[in-house]
């Protein structure tokens, strides 16, 4: 397990695998997060609990190592967030096991305000369908506060690899007598099940390799270690344009303005691999209600804030700022379509 390491969030900064239908979950994403448990939090608290909230410096945890895009995310919003609270936001950098690591520290701690989550879809939607031994259970433990981005992978091969275009690449993967192999960030992350969507689409095998560091895997791809990988299209753009990778497609619907060049997966006959990855604030389950209020409305106004939008937008992320309602709903939906498709690998992480 790795160390935490405790920076302020003002410190210079240096994976919803989702089909797009999930978002517009409503009334049934509602009725399903009722059906899985997800607190509701119709309770309320006296207005003075959020005026006076926070009086100390608040914990924001986050499941990837410093350097990566959701340890960016985490603290350009975690510096913007102790401006607007009052108070400093100390970024917790508890990487390990897909962000699980920091997902079962934050559902453990005290339902206080003061140590917050920011998870992806990999250890709140995916890990209690793929893990059976899960030391957390999200659905009961975290409340989500408000999706605050989202981002979207690209599909990248090595330099050497003689796939120019998707097409070339399924070509070459259904020619292969062996499986294809595709380098991951952990068994249960976007980039795992991505791949073997895409491998079922394509009509091909793959063997995922799964790595624990980002900083291996993607020595890995540079290497030719591995055949191919999705990777996020903030970490897929300096690589790339480093000519370290060569990028085939992206899961996105239109093409990343990071990256024009690069076509979607529809343009490249492919329009069912539209998964991407989302990132939610979470608060460990029974926190007042009116410090949930708070934090939602300081969350949501804190993304949208120009010179936060414009940092976070050139890091790859698109902003979303959503309810608390709505994060409900949209997590209800994506658990229960990924029980499906990890019922459909037949992966069993323990």
């Amino acid at each position: 397990m790795n160390t935490p390491k405790n920076t302020l969030a003002n410190m210079p900064a240096d994976m919803k695998l989702t089909r797009r239908g999930c978002l517009a979950a409503g009334a049934a994403g509602a009725a399903a997060s009722l059906a899985l448990g997800w607190p509701q939090l119709s309770f309320s608290q006296p207005a003075s609990s959020a005026q006076a909230y926070p009086t100390r410096p608040v914990r924001l945890a986050v499941g990837f190592a410093p350097g990566t895009g959701p340890d960016v995310l985490t603290r350009v919003l975690g510096q913007r967030l102790g401006e607007t609270i009052g108070q400093p936001m100390v970024i917790e950098n508890r990487a390990g096991a897909g962000g699980q690591i920091a997902a079962q520290f934050v559902a453990k701690s005290p339902a206080d305000g003061y140590t917050l989550l920011i998870a992806d879809v990999s250890a709140i939607s995916i890990a209690p369908a793929a893990f059976s031994k899960l030391q957390y259970d999200p659905a009961r433990e975290l409340v989500p506060v408000s999706e605050v981005v989202r981002t979207d992978f690209i599909l990248v091969v090595p330099n050497s690899s003689p796939a120019k275009t998707v097409a070339d690449f399924v070509k070459m993967a259904r020619a292969e007598k062996d499986k294809v192999n595709f380098g991951t960030f952990g068994a249960g992350t976007p980039g795992h099940f991505g791949a073997e969507m895409f491998a079922e689409q394509g009509g091909f095998k793959v063997e995922p390799v799964h790595f624990r560091a980002t900083g291996d895997a993607v020595t890995a791809i540079i290497a030719g270690d591995v055949q191919a990988a999705f990777v996020s299209t903030a970490l897929a753009m300096a690589q790339v344009k480093g000519e370290k990778m060569r990028a085939l497609a992206t899961t996105a619907p239109q093409r990343s303005p990071l990256l024009p060049a690069v076509p979607t997966f529809t343009e490249s006959g492919f329009p069912k691999a539209d998964f991407s990855a989302w990132f939610v604030l979470f608060a460990p389950a029974g926190t007042p209600q009116a410090v949930l209020d708070k934090l939602n409305a300081q969350a949501v106004a804190a993304v949208q804030a120009p010179e936060v939008r414009r940092r976070l937008e050139e890091a790859g992320f698109s902003i979303a700022g959503s309810s608390a309602a709505d994060a409900r709903s949209m997590i209800a939906a994506e658990t229960v379509r990924w029980q499906k498709v990890v019922a459909a690998t037949g992966f069993k992480g323990d």
